[in-house]
């Protein structure tokens, strides 16, 4: 008979022995089958398994930006992640990892450009954190963190030995003032406009400066020296010791890295300063998530969870990366160059404030740049109402706040100041206090010291806001220093209240007319307290390419002045 003929009932039937065992074995093996089919199944709906090239012939395509130190070990796992055939809703993924600066990727996103990827990972949220506080960048979504790795102070053997490493632990303060007394240690860094390691660093110094009598002139005197021996990346900090550097701050995976081949003749020792390593946390994102497919999503999400297997945890300590904020691979601290007593396994200080990096990163702005500024100061009526909660008149805490921002310049710096009301100097507004100059000429330091103590409200003085602002920029744009930062600072917490004066419209216009590309000015205007006009502040900063700041307590003068430094710096 063919193939397709019924059997006869001698083979295949009978109800003997032998065919109630094939009976037992059939349905035995059609149930074996169901719950192989329905298994698999749901492994394919899961994710888990695919069929051969239906997978993979049409795979979710994503393109990850990673830092560059954790990059080649992501690469390996997306490889990995492939040729296992890890799939997302039943499709393979196929990963294609890109090696991008942070901070490049960041200044993208914040300007709402595209990266060309659909996730990321920074070494830092740090850099999350300055893409989504303009509110005017791309949305970032953050699913996950990677990996973790401290930030220290690498040193080559000698310079360590000089220092008494192992034994003797040290602040961030104490660690840095004591490589600025030696001429001979030479500290190097990333520079921490463009590194995250950096700015966690300096962070930590500008805190514990803060708490010591002249740390502040000490601080600004440490990233002067700084300044001069920076690197423009992480990857190039180790590769300048010792030729340029003998100590260096490096994060303890790129101490790891530089130490790991055999052989090498040029290890460094690592110093964990005891009030704490900040840490690099690799943040997993997903970039514009809105603009995504649910495949792609998805798909991302489950690459994030592929890492966090064993197997990808371990190839990511095989690079000298921390995986938990607990368990600390002594083994990737012996390599990086630490040792007991160095507390390697201390945890990590609580994050910065916003503040407190602002802070940092402006005074290392005006610090390396040098700055010339001009400060005006509204002195109408107003400034002597009282500031709730502090007992003191607004002009009293403005003046301590720029007594505060005054110690963070350095000599090279130039600043002056001015203050306005109305009819002030005949029928101008305003008057020259001290004009702008060079604080390491002659007493320019103490006579604006004597001028910021000195201000004081005028009686029943309005504001002459306008006018002042107008002549003030005049001025500022006449008097340019090339090669510094320039820009003029203008505090008011009222309206322009001169009714014989510019109009607002007539002053926007003269603004933009003075704005030039080859003598840069962005015009710094601070709205302080209820009662000033805080959209008005803005738009007439930003006719000179410059930001619109507000603060209710003028206390918080000074950290955003930094703030507003560092923005304008940052814009080309």
């Amino acid at each position: 008979m063919g193939r397709h003929s019924l059997p006869d009932r001698s083979r295949a039937g009978g109800s003997g022995p032998r065919s109630r065992k094939r009976g037992r074995a059939v349905v035995l093996t059609t149930a074996l089958v169901l719950v192989v089919t329905g298994s698999a199944t749901a492994a394919v709906r899961s994710g888990l398994l695919s069929f051969g090239s239906s997978c993979r012939d049409h795979p979710v395509r994503l393109t990850l930006a990673a830092s560059p130190d954790l990059a080649p070990a992501l690469r390996v796992a997306a490889e990995r992640a492939q040729d296992s055939g890890l799939t997302s809703d039943g499709q393979c993924l196929a990963v294609t990892v890109k090696a991008r600066e942070s901070s490049e990727v960041a200044t993208a996103l914040a300007a709402g450009k595209d990266v060309a990827a659909e996730a990321w990972v920074a070494d830092s949220d740090l850099w999350l954190q300055r893409i989504t506080s303009g509110g005017k960048g791309s949305r970032v979504t953050q699913v996950g963190n990677v990996a973790s790795t401290p930030v220290g102070v690498a040193m080559v053997p000698a310079a360590a030995k000089s220092l008494g490493w192992p034994q003797k632990t040290y602040s961030w303060f104490e660690l840095a003032g004591a490589t600025l007394q030696d001429d001979s240690l030479r500290l190097g860094a990333a520079d921490p406009t463009h590194s995250a390691a950096g700015l966690l660093a300096l962070t930590q110094i500008g805190t514990a400066a803060a708490t010591v009598k002249g740390g502040d002139t000490q601080a600004a005197a440490l990233m002067k020296t700084l300044s001069q021996n920076t690197s423009a990346t992480d990857a190039e900090v180790l590769t300048n010791v010792p030729e340029r550097s003998r100590a260096a701050v490096v994060t303890e995976q790129a101490a790891y890295a530089h130490n790991a081949p055999a052989g090498a003749d040029d290890d460094v020792r690592f110093f964990y300063p005891k009030d704490g390593s900040p840490r690099l946390d690799y943040p997993f994102t997903l970039v514009d998530k809105t603009k995504q497919s649910v495949d792609e999503s998805r798909a991302a999400i489950r690459f994030m969870s592929y890492l966090r297997r064993p197997e990808q945890q371990k190839l990511l300590r095989a690079q000298g990366f921390r995986t938990s904020a607990d368990d600390v691979p002594r083994a990737v601290v012996a390599t990086a160059g630490g040792s007991s007593p160095q507390p390697y396994s201390a945890p990590a200080p609580q994050p910065a404030a916003d503040t407190a990096v602002e802070q940092a990163l402006g005074t290392w702005t005006i610090t390396v740049q040098s700055a010339r500024l001009t400060t005006v100061v509204d002195a109408s009526a107003s400034m002597a109402e009282k500031v709730p909660g502090t007992g003191r008149t607004r002009m009293d805490v403005t003046k301590g706040s720029l007594m505060q921002a005054l110690a963070t310049f350095t000599d090279d710096d130039e600043i002056g100041l001015w203050d306005f009301s109305t009819k002030l100097d005949g029928d101008k507004d305003y008057r020259i206090l001290v004009p702008t100059g060079r604080l390491g000429t002659g007493d320019q330091r103490d006579r604006l010291s004597r001028a910021f103590a000195g201000l004081a409200p005028v009686r029943n003085g309005a504001t002459g806001l306008y006018d002042t602002t107008l002549a003030a920029y005049k001025e500022a744009i006449a008097s340019y220093a090339k090669g510094k930062f320039n820009a003029l600072v203008v505090l008011t917490d009222g309206v322009n209240e001169d009714p014989g004066s510019i109009s607002r419209t007539a002053l926007l216009t003269e603004l933009q007319k003075l704005t030039s590309p080859e003598r840069r000015v962005p015009l710094i205007m601070i709205a302080v307290g209820p009662n000033a006009d805080r959209k008005d502040a803005a738009r007439i900063a930003e006719a000179t390419g410059g930001s619109g700041q507000s603060v209710n307590n003028p206390s918080q003068i000074q950290t955003v002045i930094l703030k507003a430094i560092v923005a304008a710096s940052a814009t080309p």
